[in-house]
């Protein structure tokens, strides 16, 4: 008889390795079963000396450093723990990172939104500063000498008058029994001592992903688990009329189908709904999947096309809207007269395709649900369980894995409440796994938009009166009934924080209704009103005879902190009189990225052109001068790109460089492709051949990306390098062809001769 058997790609490749031949027909056999020996306390719980959640020693000398954020390639499994390692004094070599359950002692988890430095930096300088002191204070009472005599070297103590020494391991016990000081009492590191803050650290998982031993969420298995694969409704609040699962039952290794209920709008974190085929491997629950019958109920989002949606969203772009920040007296300036510049932009939805596609596993069992998922938030997942299985929240455990990819998609769990449903109807442990398919079209996109600018141009070319209003539909429609306008919080990105120093100025946002889930992608409404904004200064540039650098340089106006004391403006969540909006810091980022660039100095070629833009977000300032050869058919290559990051104290340049190299792959992606678009309430893309992302050709050759030191406070690295990746690109399409682009992706626009 015939046994199908789950492989892992580590065991597939071992297999091809030892062999050295492609086989067909091997049996192969499931690997061993994974799950976390420790479900609530960690390596730092349990050692000898813990004085915090985030920090354990044992006598051994082994540091334990626990990374309560998600690891989805940004380094976060690294550069916060290495914070907490460089005020400890620690050495590196004997650091044990692990990844933490969902727990609120460690306040928040979700990893999103650019802030995981920002937000606990100082928190991992006390953490690793206390048990330093401990160390120290301990090591003074062995010795009997004052403490002001001893400090800290690497992995050890040191009595400076003596040259005595002590080990961390040597002194936990002893540390473990002091009290733990109060804030005030700590006396943390000058930059001057950093070890490795600011010098830049290899990411802690780097072997282990390259010898195939991480764990990701495919990875994650216990014993007597079935895998589910779902079919959902393929328009947003459609429902199940009938189905016959008869074929779907033939298929080997299907044991059921198990209907899923409809969510009850708004549709938040909940699952869509479906039938659920639940089977012994992903290829029986593939099958039996396909075989399935159903009549849907599609309901009111059925009417919804893109096309026609488009053509709403821009005569709603052309009507007065909410005027979300007003300077001057825009419509005076206008009644002036002078050259009238208009300009209509737009960009459609877009999905997320992170390269591992929705899975979890989750175990319902005696009332409580433990759960092995690749997310961002397993606070979120731990409420979304909690209220779909009406259990307490402290009865969900959520183990975290590597995330392959992520880009916000994950802290949405929907697909994590999934498996808990479908577990507890089941009775035994239940992995669901979404195809490609599956994460294309039913992802949580990020916004169409449709922005229409307006300017005057007084006789310096430079703009008298600037009007630009935004229509797109709300994330919080996806949370709230009827929402139709933008929240601050996202009106923020980009559009009511507009840094230009321009007398009259009017910014609006009109309605827009939501018919897909509308959820947060890396920069968010960044991407939409930076590709305005910078293309549209671009544009006015152009019409008054300036150069594009020389002008934008001229809107951003002298240095000086920006004033919205008028405006709603969350400012991503930071104090305002800590992260201003500072213009000088816009200027320099802009001035150096065309001094690196060679601005003005380098000689192209024909087809050849170099854009450039420039965004503050997620408090961070970047600048970034992309070049572009357009060949005779149109097609384009993307030979080089020069980006200035001003994120204030750094704290690992290694990742954030990496995080703005990713940056402009995921931008050229963005210009070159990026379009959902539906028909009859149906997403029509379903994998990377009609959803593709940049390939190696398509791809940047050559990105520069240069640090701005600083002394600031830390600001986001992850999102920030997108959006003037974006209009720097299409300025540079503009520079080497003289056709401008106002709509997203470039398949829209004819480039050719």
């Amino acid at each position: 008889m015939s046994v199908i058997g789950n492989v892992s790609r580590r065991g597939f490749l071992k297999g091809l390795v030892s062999t050295g031949a492609l086989v067909i027909g091997v049996r192969f056999y499931p690997q061993v079963a994974w799950a976390d020996s420790l479900p609530h306390d960690t390596h730092a719980d349990l050692a000898t000396f813990h004085p915090s959640v985030f920090l354990g020693i044992d006598t051994d000398g082994t540091v334990y450093l626990v990374a309560h954020r998600s690891e989805m390639g940004a380094g976060i499994r690294t550069s916060l723990p290495l914070v907490v390692a460089d005020e400890l004094d620690a050495d590196w070599k004997r650091v044990k990172i692990e990844q933490a359950i969902g727990d609120p002692r460690y306040g928040d988890q979700n990893t999103d939104g650019s802030h995981s430095i920002r937000s606990f930096f100082d928190v991992m300088r006390n953490a690793g500063a206390t048990a330093r002191f401990m160390l120290i204070s301990a090591a003074a009472v062995q010795w009997g000498v004052p403490v002001s005599e001893c400090e800290s070297g690497l992995h050890v103590v040191v009595h400076r008058q003596t040259g005595r020494q002590l080990g961390y391991g040597e002194l936990a016990a002893a540390a473990s029994e002091l009290p733990v000081p109060a804030s005030a009492e700590l006396r943390l590191k000058p930059r001057s001592s950093w070890r490795y803050i600011g010098k830049g650290m290899p990411s802690y998982d780097l072997e282990d992903i390259c010898t195939g031993k991480a764990i990701y969420g495919m990875d994650a298995r216990i014993d007597g688990m079935v895998y589910a694969s779902i079919e959902h409704p393929p328009v947003l609040g459609g429902k199940v009329k009938s189905y016959d699962d008869k074929e779907a039952l033939k298929v080997a290794g299907v044991r059921q189908t198990i209907p899923i209920d409809p969510y009850t709008p708004p549709p938040a974190f909940q699952p869509l709904g479906g039938i659920a085929v639940i089977a012994d491997n992903t290829w029986a629950a593939f099958e039996g999947r396909k075989k399935l019958k159903i009549v849907w109920d599609n309901g009111p989002n059925e009417t919804y096309n893109s096309d026609q949606y488009k053509k709403e969203l821009q005569e709603t772009a052309h009507q007065p809207g909410r005027v979300v920040r007003n300077e001057g007296d825009v419509e005076a300036a206008f009644a002036k007269g002078g050259k009238i510049v208009e300009a209509d932009y737009y960009v459609p939805l877009l999905a997320h395709a992170s390269m591992e596609p929705m899975v979890a596993l989750a175990e319902f069992k005696d009332g409580k649900v433990t759960a092995w998922v690749p997310t961002q938030n397993p606070q979120g997942a731990q409420d979304i369980v909690s209220k779909e299985l009406g259990i307490p929240k402290e009865d969900v455990v959520c183990h975290v894995t590597l995330l392959g990819g992520a880009f916000g998609r994950k802290s949405k769990p929907d697909y994590i409440a999934e498996a808990a449903v479908l577990s507890k109807k089941v009775g035994r442990p239940v992995k669901v796994v979404w195809t490609r398919e599956d994460d294309i079209k039913f992802d949580y996109y990020n916004a169409v938009a449709a922005m229409y600018m307006k300017a005057a141009l007084g006789p310096d070319g430079k703009p008298a009166a600037w009007l630009q209003r935004s229509v797109f539909p709300p994330i919080t429609s996806t949370f709230k009934l009827n929402a139709v306008y933008g929240d601050p919080m996202h009106l923020q990105q980009g559009w009511t924080d507009i840094p230009f120093d321009i007398s009259n100025l009017r910014v609006e946002n009109g309605p827009a209704k939501a018919h897909v889930r509308i959820g947060w992608l890396r920069s968010v409404a960044n991407i939409y009103h930076a590709f305005a904004v910078q293309c549209f200064a671009d544009e006015l540039a152009h019409t008054a005879g300036r150069d594009s650098l020389e002008y934008l340089l001229d809107l951003i106006g002298p240095p000086r902190i920006l004033n919205l004391k008028d405006t709603n403006y969350p400012n991503y969540g930071a104090s305002y009189d800590e992260y201003p909006i500072d213009t000088g810091r816009l200027r320099r980022v802009t001035e150096m990225a065309a001094e690196k660039a060679g601005w003005g100095k380098r000689k192209l070629g024909k087809g050849s052109g170099i854009g450039i833009a420039v965004h503050r977000c997620f408090l961070t300032y970047v600048a970034t001068v992309v070049e572009v050869e357009v060949g005779d058919s149109g097609q384009i290559k993307i030979p080089r790109v020069d980006t200035v990051v001003d994120a204030g104290t750094i704290a690992n340049p290694e990742m954030v460089r990496t995080q703005f190299e990713g940056a402009a792959v995921f931008g050229a992606s963005i210009v070159r492709s990026g379009e959902i678009t539906a028909t009859n309430g149906a997403i029509d893309q379903s994998n990377f051949n009609d959803y593709p992302v940049a390939r190696i050709d398509e791809a940047p050759y050559q990105t520069n990306v240069y640090l701005v030191e600083s002394t600031a406070p830390p600001a986001g690295a992850g999102e920030p390098g997108v959006p003037p990746f974006i209009a720097a690109m299409c300025n540079a399409i503009f520079a080497a062809t003289g056709k401008r682009i106002r709509e997203l992706p470039l398949s829209k626009s004819k480039l050719g001769a």
